[in-house]
């Protein structure tokens, strides 16, 4: 079986044969295997990254290690979307209250220890969201930054009732970036590094009925100066977390398409998920690998189209068009 290596898996490969420190290296592995194709065709290859982890991590100081634990969360629904923050910041309330999931709630530090996800669901998709082990100035377990690597949303979380938030923010920051992760609002600039990974993120301020005052909002606003939008939520299980739903929506920069049969009307239970800016071909082929090349044309419903319009191949599609296709 072919391994059918991904991007992000080939840019983790040349990041390690680049590093010059065990650090770098050991980085660089976690990496590579949270982004390997997971199946029977890589297996000697997982097992290989897995040996030189242990080989890494036997030589990073921390003495009578006998066994490494390592983690990967296979990507689910629409997108997936990391939660992180401090200990204590609100990640795995968060976690609990819009999925599925149900994560070790605690008011210790630490009580996440592996990853923990679940499905959300924004009306006809369902979105995957992983809560992590908090990050933190002590220490931080590689494998974590291998998982944000692959994300397609970050979530900061920050405790708006904690009066150390700044330095929850900050320390994120700086954590991120000593492993070349680039939380960005907007994925804009360039950078010569391959090794850099930018991902779209915004700023959850959890607790927010906990605060007598604005003064910590206003500190964060101050601190963030716009580089990222701030959403607040409430530890309440009855709060509308509708918003926030469709915020995490509109951040994954993905469009629902419905497929219609002739003379039928569109299944709208079961959308195809697509990247914005995907044209007919794109949606052709997630159907089948054949019906980019056999498309004849298609029609279409949607916005700014008059009904059953006649489309082809290179039209871009918006979220929630109808499409009937037909074959040659």
């Amino acid at each position: 079986m072919p391994a059918n290596l991904s991007p992000e898996y080939k840019r983790a490969e040349e990041r390690y044969r680049a590093s010059r420190t065990p650090e770098e290296k050991l980085d660089a592995l976690h990496e590579m295997l949270s982004t390997i194709p997971k199946h029977k065709g890589t297996e000697k290859m997982q097992a290989d990254i897995k040996r030189r982890i242990a080989k890494y991590s036997e030589g990073s100081g921390k003495k009578g290690a006998k066994r490494f634990d390592f983690y990967f969360v296979p990507k689910e629904g629409a997108g997936q979307v990391i939660l992180v923050g401090a200990p204590n910041s609100g990640k795995s309330s968060l976690l609990a209250t819009v999925t599925n999931a149900h994560p070790v709630i605690g008011d210790y530090p630490y009580s996440t220890s592996k990853p923990i996800w679940g499905m959300m669901f924004f009306e006809n998709v369902q979105i995957q969201l992983v809560d992590l082990p908090p990050i933190s100035e002590d220490y931080t377990e590689g494998w974590v930054f291998g998982i944000i690597r692959n994300a397609d949303v970050l979530v900061f979380v920050v405790d708006l009732s904690d009066d150390e938030l700044l330095e929850q923010y900050s320390s994120l920051i700086e954590n991120l970036g000593n492993h070349k992760i680039i939380p960005q609002k907007e994925i804009t600039e360039d950078f010569d590094d391959p090794a850099i990974k930018q991902i779209r993120t915004f700023v959850i301020a959890s607790k927010s009925d906990k605060v007598l005052d604005n003064e910590n909002m206003e500190l964060l606003d101050l601190e963030i100066n716009g580089k990222f939008e701030i959403f607040k939520t409430i530890a309440d299980k009855e709060w509308n977390s509708n918003e926030f739903k469709r915020k995490v929506f509109e951040y994954l920069e993905v469009i629902r398409v419905y497929t219609k049969e002739p003379g039928k009307d569109a299944d709208k239970a079961d959308p195809v998920i697509l990247h914005g800016g995907a044209k007919l071909k794109d949606f052709a082929k997630s159907i089948h690998k054949d019906f980019s090349v056999k498309l004849k044309y298609a029609r279409i419903w949607g916005e700014d189209v008059y009904p059953g319009q006649k489309v082809q191949h290179d039209f871009e599609l918006r979220d929630e068009d109808i499409i009937e296709l037909h074959i040659k």
